[in-house]
């Protein structure tokens, strides 16, 4: 495995590689992508093997352009076009009635698919050589933290992607919104960066939010996943010093995610100090989770940041990764 800077000479060979069934490692705006040729079973199940990913999860495809919607869907409806049109290339994914010869290895087994259009340059360029639709979740072992960083695929799979594409740090840092569009109704099955709000707000109508289904729908439904191997826990911010104290006491080595800027604590404790705007701390999360996961530590405590709109994606991602008892 190779780390390869994203020039025009080594998309073309990365675009081969994924003709060739193996596996590419790329950036998209939201995290790294473990990409495969999607009409390529055995590439596909190379995808599950190197994650360690349950083959009934399904994995979202990533397109060129809004023209090859229907080389996957069927009964596209109006919502999706409304959707794809204002957002595309960006961090949303549409779960739609699949095409009939699309692979149920990419679907989990479901008759519906995952589509987006990554609006990040490399990975445009890279599904525009390729000329298909690569199907990528996150470079990651299966519910672990996401890679925001070319090194952090490098650090969770090693050989078992065939090279990596460099694209610099992602500049949105969690997965896309997911809007299952497959059934009467909308569907809100993740948030991401692009909000509720914003969505009704386009489509002039209330999305249903997912309900704890025993159905895998989408990525990112399980309640543990975005976990670092440490464990963590997540505290309001007036519960945090009593806390802390009482495990520096016990002799804890421990970390902390703290979203005060001034939050003053034992100096003893590992201290992260995150964004107070929600976008930019989005954009730090993970690899803060990593530098503190990689310390040894025994426990890792996260400050709780705002409960509003804009801070939604950021919250189902921490109270998944604390989730572990």
């Amino acid at each position: 495995m190779s780390i390869l800077p994203a020039n025009n000479a080594d998309i073309k060979h990365a675009a081969q590689l994924l003709q060739q069934g193996r596996l590419v490692a790329f950036p998209t705006e939201t995290v790294y992508g473990l990409g495969a040729d999607a009409s390529n079973p055995c590439a596909v199940n190379r995808i599950f093997q190197a994650k360690g990913r349950p083959a009934d999860h399904p994995l979202i495809v990533h397109i060129s352009n809004i023209d090859k919607l229907n080389d996957w869907a069927i009964n596209i409806p109006e919502a999706a076009k409304i959707l794809a049109t204002h957002f595309w290339p960006g961090p949303l994914a549409l779960i739609l009635n699949k095409q009939p010869g699309v692979l149920l290895e990419v679907t989990g087994g479901q008759d519906t698919v995952g589509l987006r259009v990554p609006n990040h340059p490399i990975a445009l360029a890279l599904l525009k050589t390729f000329n298909g639709g690569i199907a990528a979740p996150s470079a990651n072992r299966f519910c672990r933290i996401s890679p925001t960083q070319s090194n952090h695929v490098k650090a969770e799979l090693g050989n078992k992607v065939d090279f990596i594409l460099e694209g610099g740090s992602c500049q949105v840092g969690v997965e896309s919104t997911i809007i299952d569009l497959s059934g009467d109704n909308p569907t809100l099955l993740r948030p991401g960066h692009i909000t509720r709000l914003e969505i009704e707000t386009l489509l002039d109508t209330e999305l249903s939010i997912n309900s704890q289904q025993t159905e895998i729908r989408a990525p990112g439904m399980m309640a543990l996943h975005y976990a670092p191997t440490t464990l963590a826990k997540i505290y309001p911010s007036e519960l945090l010093p009593a806390i802390v104290g009482k495990l520096c006491y016990d002799r804890k080595k421990i970390g902390l995610l703290s979203y005060k800027q001034q939050l003053n604590i034992n100096s003893q404790v590992s201290i992260i100090n995150m964004p107070k705007e929600a976008n930019t701390y989005a954009q730090n999360l993970y690899a803060a989770l990593r530098e503190l996961d990689s310390l040894q530590l025994d426990l890792i405590l996260i400050e709780q940041p705002p409960e509003s709109e804009l801070w939604q994606a950021i919250n189902d991602r921490l109270f998944k990764a604390t989730s572990r008892e």
